[in-house]
C-alpha cells in the first residue's frame, strides 16, 4: 500500500490520496436497493419488556430513537472513534453465503466439519445463540426439500467489541428456493418505523442493539409476515481477504470514486480490477448526490462480480474461497446443512435471483427522519414473492419502475431502478441531510427537498 501521503498510479485504474486532495466528487446515479455493514453484537435477552419492564414515556422513546439518528451528534462522535478496520461492511452477505454454499459439495465434507463450530458459534455466547433458536421458526424439514425463508443481517459494532451503540444496517429477507434453483432478497431499510416492544416507536436498526440478532430477526419475521426458519450474520471486516482470495474482481465504475471517508484509494470511471481494498472503498462510498442509493447499486456490483468469480473459479481453488467465507458468517447451519443444500442447488440447474426493498417513503415524526412501510405495497410484494416470481416491479404508491438492462459474460441480469425529482419508491420529501457529519457514511451536505429515488432490483440467471 502506497502511503498516505502519496498520491501514485496503479495499473488498476486506481491511486492513492494525498489527504489534502478534494473531497469526493458527487454526482446523480442510480438507486437499488442494499445497504451495509456486519458483524455480531450480543444483547441476552430479546426484549427487556418481555420481562416486565414498563413501556417507556414519549420523551424516553424519542430519546431512544434519536440515539441512533445520524443527526445525532453523540452518535456522531462516537462513530467519528470507529478505526477504519473497525468498520463492517455487509455488502458481501449474498456473495459470502453463495460462496459457502455453491460449493460445499461431499468433496469438502470432511472441510466443512473442521470449520463447523466457526460457522455456527462464531463469537457468540451460548445464552444469545438459544436466543437466536427460540426466534428462528420451527423446521419443517431438515433435507432442504421446500423453501424456506432466511434473515441476513449486517451488523456494525465498535472495535473494541463493545455492543452498545450497535445497528444492524443490513436487513435482507431472503426466500431460498432449493427446489427450482432460486434465491429472493428483500432489503428492509435500516431507518424503517417500527415499534419495538418495550422500547416504543423506534428505527428497525434499533432492534439490533436492543436485543440482538433474535430481535432483528423477530421484527423482520413481522414486518414482512413470514416465518423465518434460518439466519446468517457477516462480518465484513473480512471483505478484503474474501475478494483477494478470489483473486480480485471486475466492476463497471461510473463514475470517479475519491472519497477520504471511504478509504485511500482512488478509483477511476471505467472497467477496474479491483483488489480488497479498493473493493471495500468501492462498497464504502456515499459520496453522491443521492448518497446511499448509488453506494447500494455499487456494492449490488460488488456482490455480483464475487459471485460470478467464484462460479468461474476450479474446484482445487474453492478451499481457501470458503475458508474466507466462513470467517466472514456466523450462521445456524451447519457444515451438514451447508453440503446438503449446496447438493439441491446444484441438481436443480441454473441459479436465479430475485431482488426488491419494502416499499417506502420517507418523512420526519418531530426531528427524526424514518423511512415509513407502505404496507398495502409490501403485502402484495411478499405474495409475488412466496409464489416464486420478480418482486422488483412493486413498488410504493403512485411510483412505476424505470426498466433498463446490462448484460456481461454467462450472466444475464435485467436491472431495473430510477433515480427521480418528484416520486418516490424510496420517497423523500424534504429530506435534509445537512447540518451533521457521520464518518461512517462519508460526508455529506445535501438537501433532498423532493428528490427521490427507488430501487427495484434485479433478475439473474447464472449459468
Amino acid at each position: 500500500m502506497t502511503p498516505r501521503n502519496s498520491r501514485t498510479n496503479h495499473p488498476a485504474g486506481r491511486t492513492t490520496r494525498d489527504p489534502q486532495s478534494a473531497r469526493a466528487i458527487r454526482s446523480t446515479a442510480h438507486a437499488a436497493q442494499f445497504e451495509d455493514s456486519a458483524s455480531s453484537a450480543y444483547r441476552p435477552a430479546y426484549m427487556p419488556g418481555s420481562q416486565g419492564r414498563a413501556a417507556n414515556s414519549a420523551y424516553e422513546r424519542q430519546s431512544a430513537a434519536s440515539q441512533y439518528s445520524r443527526m445525532n451528534p453523540n452518535y456522531t462522535a462516537a462513530s467519528s472513534r470507529r478505526a477504519s478496520r473497525g468498520k463492517k461492511i455487509a455488502i458481501g452477505v449474498v456473495a459470502a453465503v453463495l460462496a459457502v454454499v455453491l460449493f460445499g459439495g461431499t468433496a469438502f465434507a470432511l472441510y466443512f466439519n473442521s470449520i463447523n463450530d466457526q460457522l455456527t458459534r462464531g463469537t457468540k455466547t451460548q445464552e444469545e445463540l438459544d436466543a437466536i433458536t427460540d426466534a428462528l421458526a420451527p423446521k419443517t424439514t431438515s433435507n432442504f426439500t421446500e423453501p424456506f425463508y432466511m434473515m441476513l443481517i449486517g451488523s456494525d459494532r465498535r472495535e473494541d467489541g463493545s455492543v452498545e451503540g450497535a445497528r444492524s444496517d443490513t436487513n435482507i429477507v431472503v426466500r431460498v428456493d432449493p427446489t427450482q434453483n432460486q434465491v429472493t432478497m428483500v432489503s428492509i431499510p435500516r431507518d424503517t418505523c417500527i415499534d419495538i416492544d418495550g422500547y416504543g416507536q423506534n428505527k428497525f436498526n434499533a432492534a439490533y442493539n436492543f436485543g440482538g440478532a433474535a430481535a432483528t430477526i423477530r421484527e423482520a419475521s413481522e414486518l414482512c409476515d413470514v416465518e423465518i426458519s434460518h439466519y446468517a450474520e457477516v462480518n465484513f471486516e473480512e471483505l478484503v481477504a474474501l475478494v483477494d482470495a478470489v483473486g480480485g474482481v471486475d466492476v463497471e465504475v461510473d463514475e470517479r470514486i475519491d472519497d477520504p471517508d471511504a478509504g485511500n484509494i482512488v478509483i477511476e470511471a471505467g472497467t477496474q480490477h479491483l483488489d480488497g481494498e479498493a473493493a471495500l472503498v468501492f462498497a464504502r462510498s456515499r459520496a453522491y448526490v443521492d448518497g446511499d442509493f448509488t453506494r447500494t447499486a455499487n456494492q449490488r456490483k460488488l456482490i455480483m462480480a464475487i459471485v460470478e468469480k467464484v462460479l468461474a473459479m476450479p474446484v482445487t481453488d474453492l478451499p481457501g474461497v470458503i475458508q474466507s467465507a466462513a470467517r466472514c458468517v456466523t450462521t445456524d447451519l451447519s457444515a451438514t446443512d451447508i453440503i446438503s443444500l449446496a447438493q439441491q442447488f446444484k441438481d436443480s440447474g441454473d441459479l436465479t435471483i430475485y431482488s426488491g426493498m419494502v416499499p417506502s417513503t420517507t418523512g420526519y415524526i418531530g426531528e427524526i427522519s424514518y423511512v415509513f412501510t407502505d404496507e398495502a405495497a409490501l403485502k402484495e410484494m411478499m405474495e409475488v414473492v412466496e409464489a416464486g416470481e420478480d418482486p422488483s416491479g412493486i413498488v410504493a404508491s403512485g411510483v412505476a419502475p424505470t426498466p433498463g438492462s446490462s448484460s456481461s459474460g454467462g450472466t444475464s441480469d435485467s436491472y431495473n431502478y430510477s433515480y427521480n425529482d418528484g416520486s418516490a419508491y424510496y420517497g423523500d420529501s424534504g429530506y435534509t441531510d445537512s447540518g451533521y457529519y457521520d464518518p461512517d457514511y462519508g460526508s455529506n451536505s445535501t438537501d433532498y427537498g423532493a428528490d427521490t429515488g427507488y430501487g427495484t432490483g434485479y433478475s439473474d440467471s447464472l449459468a
